[in-house]
């Protein structure tokens, strides 16, 4: 199950690809794309691989719509670990398994004054009211950790919020920025330049230099904000700067 066959019908997915990168990596591929169902099969399978751990690899990652495999060479090779890898995807239908136990659900605070709200809010056809209570109601996924040290990738939100980004760029956006595009959400962990919309901002700090843990949310972990105002706000991220006020619960 290596590469997508061509008789595969219209609306079948393709099948995961076994990819070689440089000479020390795997990819293995379920969507070139934000794909829910291909992010849920990366997640369960990325946790399938780490429980199974073939010999020679070193490390997985997972991002929105693939995991990569970094191996030792002089343990094992493409050839042998694609093998490997092939024989665990037929095991089992990942776009069906169940997500990772483990799994947290955040409820995070965030004040929504960004300045791009007004905008993102009618690419998105609401009005800026309803677009925080559309944000706040939404329980999203986080899909990836990449980019910058913690900065989480999250998602799906509807449809409707399937908005561009910007097609200038904004120098920086705060360390701790709520910002919206292409149907996902992403709290910037530092001062950041960007073509996401800034809608909001949180006292939660994604990366925490220094710490035990220094990235707080994990792929697969849930998140849904919870709006305060700008006192509140204020309040929380001086009483809790690496929290803001948020909390976790664990995902049964």
């Amino acid at each position: 199950m290596s590469t997508p066959t061509p008789s595969r019908k219209p609306d079948e997915p393709p099948s995961p690809e076994i990819l070689p990168m440089g000479l020390s990596g795997l990819l293995v591929r379920f969507a070139d794309r934000l794909d829910d169902t291909a992010n849920r099969a990366v997640l369960a399978f990325r946790s399938a691989l780490e429980a199974a751990r073939p010999a020679g690899v070193e490390e997985t990652a997972a991002s929105l719509g693939s995991v990569f495999l970094r191996f030792d060479p002089g343990v094992t090779d493409h050839s042998a670990l694609s093998a490997e890898v092939g024989a665990l995807l037929d095991q089992v239908d990942w776009r069906a398994a169940a997500l990772p136990a483990g799994r947290r659900l955040w409820t995070i605070p965030a004040v929504f004054d960004g300045p791009d709200l007004a905008a993102a809010a009618e690419l998105a056809g609401l009005s800026p009211e309803a677009a925080v209570q559309d944000l706040t109601a939404a329980r999203v996924r986080v899909l990836a950790i990449g980019f910058a040290p913690g900065l989480p990738y999250m998602g799906p939100l509807p449809e409707r919020w399937d908005i561009p980004r910007q097609t200038a760029l904004t120098p920086v956006s705060p360390a701790g920025a709520v910002v919206v595009a292409v149907r996902q959400v992403i709290i910037f962990p530092t001062a950041t330049p960007t073509g996401w919309r800034q809608v909001g901002r949180t006292g939660f700090r994604a990366f925490r230099p220094g710490a035990a843990v220094p990235f707080p949310l994990s792929a697969g972990d849930e998140v849904r904000f919870r709006a305060v105002d700008a006192a509140a706000f204020e309040a929380l991220a001086a009483a809790d700067p690496d929290r803001g006020g948020a909390v976790a619960e664990p995902i049964a």
